[in-house]
């Protein structure tokens, strides 16, 4: 057994009064820390451990999963930077899910700060009515704004953060908002 433990955080509490974009980035900053602080004080094993039965919804996994959707939505989408995927989605839908079970816990929380940092680098500056063009498998392209990318995001982690709740529930019994 490891003794490494999740980082304890001391969460951003959103914003209450602000133009638009501070109440964008507040409320995205506040749901970050909010997934980072349903994983601070738990070790290896914990942040590994599933959820029910049949799920196999981790923490890690949670973590894992949001590190690509950053990347996704800010740096390749938003951006068009020509990254890598972070895990091989064409032989498994939930491959970053299935990631956690073998992942460095250290090196994930790691790089999905690294994928935070980078999603603020690239939108800084940028004008929420900025556009880009994805274009699906069928042929049908939408065009988005990076209004709706804060958006998305804010609604994903919402989400996900339902999910951690309940997991770390499960895990020790530690609930809140």
């Amino acid at each position: 057994m490891t003794t490494w433990r999740a980082p304890e955080i001391d969460r951003k509490h959103e914003p209450y009064t602000g133009d638009e974009r501070t109440m964008l980035e507040g409320w995205l900053d506040y749901h970050r820390d909010t997934l980072l602080l349903k994983c601070a004080g738990l070790g290896v094993e914990q942040v590994r451990q599933a959820s029910v039965e049949p799920s196999g919804l981790t923490l890690l996994g949670l973590v894992l999963h949001m590190t690509d959707v950053e990347r996704s939505w800010f740096r390749q989408r938003f951006a068009g930077e020509d990254l890598p995927d972070l895990y091989d989605y064409d032989t498994d839908n939930d491959a970053d899910f299935h990631a956690a079970s073998g992942a460095d816990p250290e090196a994930a929380f790691a790089t999905f700060r690294a994928e935070v940092e980078a999603a603020r680098a690239v939108t800084a500056g940028r004008s929420l009515d900025e556009t880009f063009t994805l274009t699906r498998g069928d042929g049908a392209a939408r065009t988005f704004n990076l209004r709706w990318a804060y958006v998305h995001m804010i609604e994903e982690y919402a989400r996900h953060n339902g999910h951690a709740d309940l997991i770390r529930e499960r895990i020790d019994g530690v609930t809140g908002d």
